[in-house]
């Protein structure tokens, strides 16, 4: 029941904060996503397509077309090359699908602990004043998360995989997939909060798990929008800032929620 409750007030809380960012003045933070874009159109993309069409001649080397000497190898070969040429492609998107996220979320990570301490600022009239050191604390324990997720994410990916394959267990593998990345993305940005709180890594891996209800919520958005073919990367770093604001809203109303019922049982 908990659980449910939870996934419900963080989802509810991407409508106030989509609300919030407008209402506050807050669109400028916009600006260091389209920045990101920019960047990774540029660039990012260039990379992989030189990485796609290196490992295409790796893998004709390793075929040895030229040694193929028979009827209609000519045609043959000229087939292979095309289906590896779209296999690679495809395989390349989908890990910068895969990894794409976790690479927004530590690119991000400035804007994201700003923009998560500016809405708690707003709500609970809460100031921190700014030093460039706690920004920087705040930037590597970021970075730190999305590591430590990306690496535990990837081991469920593996266990899902082979799953994938056993009768009738396999057609569940993928919505549980994007619910596991759903976790470990709220994680981050829920994460913002709690360093201001001064918990530990461990205490906000204690947090996450009694709060789950919350992280998968928060962060399902996030996983859906990279899901989307060819746009997700592009479309996730406008959502990463919605969603840290709708973190940073999320536990404020789950502080009153929780305050409300106190003053009710007492």
């Amino acid at each position: 029941m908990k659980l449910f409750s939870n996934l419900v007030i963080a989802l509810s809380s991407y409508g106030s904060a989509i609300e919030f960012v407008f209402k506050n003045k807050m669109k400028r933070y916009f600006l260091w996503p389209i920045v990101l874009n920019i960047l990774f159109f540029t660039t990012g993309f260039h990379f992989l397509g030189e990485l796609s069409d290196g490992l295409l001649i790796w893998m004709e080397n390793f075929i040895n077309f030229e040694s193929w000497e028979f009827w209609g190898s000519e045609y043959l070969s000229k087939t292979v090359h095309f289906l590896l040429w779209i296999i690679l492609k495809v395989l390349v998107f989908l890990v910068l699908a895969f990894l794409g996220g976790h690479v927004v979320l530590i690119l991000m990570s400035p804007v994201l602990a700003i923009v998560s301490e500016r809405t708690e600022q707003i709500l609970e009239g809460n100031n921190y004043p700014f030093t460039f050191k706690q920004l920087l604390i705040d930037i590597a324990r970021g970075i730190r998360i999305s590591i430590r997720n990306f690496a535990f994410e990837m081991l469920f990916i593996i266990l899902l995989f082979g799953m994938s394959f056993v009768p009738l267990l396999g057609f569940g593998t993928s919505p549980i997939l994007v619910l596991v990345s759903a976790y470990y993305y709220g994680f981050s940005f829920i994460d913002y909060n709690l360093e201001r709180k001064k918990f530990t890594v461990s205490d906000s891996v204690n947090y996450m798990k009694k709060n789950r209800g919350l992280v998968i919520g928060n962060g399902l958005l996030f996983a859906l929008v990279l899901a989307i073919p060819f746009i997700g990367i592009a479309l996730s770093s406008f959502v990463a800032i919605i969603s840290a604001v709708a973190a940073t809203i999320t536990l404020h109303k789950k502080n009153l929620k929780e305050q409300t019922n106190s003053i009710l049982t007492a």
